[in-house]
């Protein structure tokens, strides 16, 4: 009698577990049929030179806006065949150059996040491709006149 009560409970434990186990099987994969696969964009990440921006104010030069920036290029930048790092270049000079809010004894109050889209706008436009996917500063900094003197 005691064995069939022990065989019984061993029984009922495995009905158990293997029920639990196949609803949870087929629960998971109900739920991955029904997210769609994402694919996932590989990016690349570059930095680029260093780039210095004459500041001028009352007809003379006040000193430099440096500045690097780190940009993620997409696949399609790629197979292009030409690197934005040129074109990121001019249009971050051309921007800091002629922006008339940048007040460069001010740096702490330019807005550096509408620098960084607007530049990857560009670049994207003028490419003719979405190759930067965004654009990040890596440094930026003033020094004055003085102090490239010295």
């Amino acid at each position: 009698m005691m064995i069939k009560l022990v065989a019984s409970c061993i029984w009922i434990c495995a009905v158990t577990l293997a029920a639990g186990y196949g609803a949870a099987t087929w629960k998971l994969q109900r739920a991955q049929a029904a997210v769609p696969a994402q694919s996932v964009e590989k990016l690349q990440y570059h930095k680029t030179r260093a780039l210095n921006v004459p500041m001028i104010a009352n007809g003379a030069v006040q000193g430099y806006v440096v500045v690097q920036f780190g940009y993620t290029e997409t696949q399609k930048g790629e197979h292009m065949g030409i690197p934005p790092d040129a074109f990121l270049l001019d249009e971050a000079f051309r921007t800091i150059y002629s922006d008339p809010k940048l007040d460069f004894h001010h740096l702490e109050k330019y807005d550096v996040g509408q620098l960084t889209k607007m530049l990857a706008q560009k670049v994207n436009r003028r490419m003719n491709a979405d190759v930067i996917k965004e654009v990040l500063v890596e440094e930026i900094n003033f020094v004055s006149k003085e102090d490239v003197l010295r």
